[in-house]
Formats: structure tokens, sequence, C-alpha cells
């Protein structure tokens, strides 16, 4: 089921063109023909059970892993991390956890973002203008020079999308950056993502198994199992019985089971 935008219904040409991409890792098939298309602005969801290809799909769409078939274009080019330095920002699932043996300041991590073959050895104004914008956007400026092993996991979060935001980023993709948070900085983190959208242009795909936090936040929801079950806007992503069907999962019960709790007058005495 898929109800994605098409070329026409946007201005500006898409950032991203993936057309028909298999990807097989360990001898096994992991993408199968996957087609995907998006647009500045967008927020995006990824979801789907274990396994079913979300990481890799990222992967691929970084260059890390290459297509069987298939092929991706990024900004117009394939994809490439040194051509996408400045414009892909990319936050993996461990990126906020750093080992306790590093000792790094907020200001310090998010500088990091910054870093570039031509500047590893020295830092401009520029630079310092890029990592105090960043902070501010996420809201860090009250610790920024506080050790980031002293955060919270909301804020560790905060921090590490600072980082890619340092570098300008037009597109963010993130893996899973709700795990481990909780309710209210979930929904904190997840407020601040639209409001990247919204308020500042960014384009974000992000990889999450909160389905419904998902569902809460994203403008356009993708079910992703080994293909692309469900590509369209989120108040039109399929509830749980619907869902099952498009996973091809059909009942085990002939009819409906009615669970009942035993009354404790009547449970079988020994």
């Amino acid at each position: 089921m898929q109800t994605k935008p098409t070329d026409e219904d946007c201005c500006d040409p898409p950032i991203l063109v993936v057309n028909n991409l298999s990807v097989i890792r360990s001898g096994k098939i992991v993408l199968k023909d996957v087609d995907l298309t998006v647009h500045k602005g967008e927020f995006i969801g990824i979801v789907g059970p274990n396994g079913s290809g979300k990481s890799t799909l990222l992967l691929s769409l970084l260059g890390v892993i290459k297509p069987h078939k298939g092929s991706i274009s990024i900004y117009g080019d394939v994809p490439n991390p040194r051509n996408f330095f400045g414009r892909i920002g990319w936050v993996s699932q461990a990126a906020s956890y750093l080992p306790r043996q590093v000792k790094l300041t907020v200001r310090e991590l998010v500088r990091l973002g910054t870093v570039s073959g031509k500047n590893i050895f020295s830092w401009s104004d520029g630079s310092n203008d890029k990592v105090s914008q960043a902070i501010k956007m996420v809201g860090l400026e009250d610790v920024e020079n506080l050790d980031v092993s002293r955060l919270s996991g909301g804020q560790r979060q905060r921090a590490v999308i600072a980082r890619a935001l340092a570098t300008e980023a037009e597109f963010i993709l993130l893996d899973e950056p709700l795990v481990g948070m909780d309710r209210d900085a979930r929904n904190s983190l997840l407020k601040l993502l639209d409001q990247l959208c919204h308020d500042a242009g960014k384009t974000i795909l992000m990889v999450s198994h909160d389905l419904t936090a998902i569902r809460q936040t994203a403008h356009r929801m993708i079910f992703l199992e080994e293909k692309i079950r469900f590509d369209g806007p989120t108040n039109l992503f399929p509830e749980l019985e619907a869902l099952a069907e498009l996973r091809g999962i059909t009942p085990v019960h002939e009819s409906p089971v009615n669970f009942q709790t035993v009354p404790r007058s009547e449970e079988v005495k020994t």
C-alpha cells in the first residue's frame, strides 16, 4: 500500500531517489525492490520489526553498504561520504553512548561536527558560530560546558543531534534515537525534530521501533519489511489488523478468544 507523494506534488527536485534497491547481507536478501523519494522539509518515520532492513537502508543511503541491485541518488549524486559533508547529518544508534574514559564537554562534542580534512588542525570563528548556533537549536545552552557523561539520556541525544547540525546538515538521518529515553525526554526530542523541519527547513528520515511516537510526530510513515509495505501520510497508516494483513500474518484463531479471569471463589482447591 503506497500513497507516497510524486515529483509533480513538489516544486523542488527530490533530495533522495531510490530505485529498485535490493541489498544482500551475509547471503540473505535484506532489502528487495525498494523505491523511495524524499523531498525537502519532510519528516519521515521508518518503522518495521527487528531485521526488517531499516538500518540497512540508512547505511545504504550513506554509502556504507553497496546495493546488490538498483540505484540511490542523493542531491543528484551517488552515496559517498566525501560528497555529503555539510549536507547530510548522521546520528547512529550508539552515537550518544560514549566510553566513560572519554571526557568531552557538550560544546567539544558538538564542535567535532565541524571537523573535516581541511580544518582538522585549525578552528575558525565561523566554526565557533556554527557550534553555538547548533547548541542553541537543541536547547542545551545551559549545559554546554558540562561533561557529556553528566547529561541525561535525552540531553545526550540532543547533543549528538547538535553535532550533526553543526555541519549545517540539511538532511538528517537518525537510527533509533528514542531508545532508552523516558517519556518526557522522548516527547521533547520529537518536538525538537518537528521544529527543525518547520522552522529550520531540515529534512528528517528517522528509523524507530516506537510506532506510536512516530505516528504522533512524523508527516509521513514507511513500513519496511524487506519491501516497503506502506508509504504514505501518517493519518492513513493502517490499524493493527490491516497492518498484519500487509505483513501476511493471518489469525491463528477461527473466532476471537475471550480471556476471562477465574474468580477466586471458583479456584480449584487442593
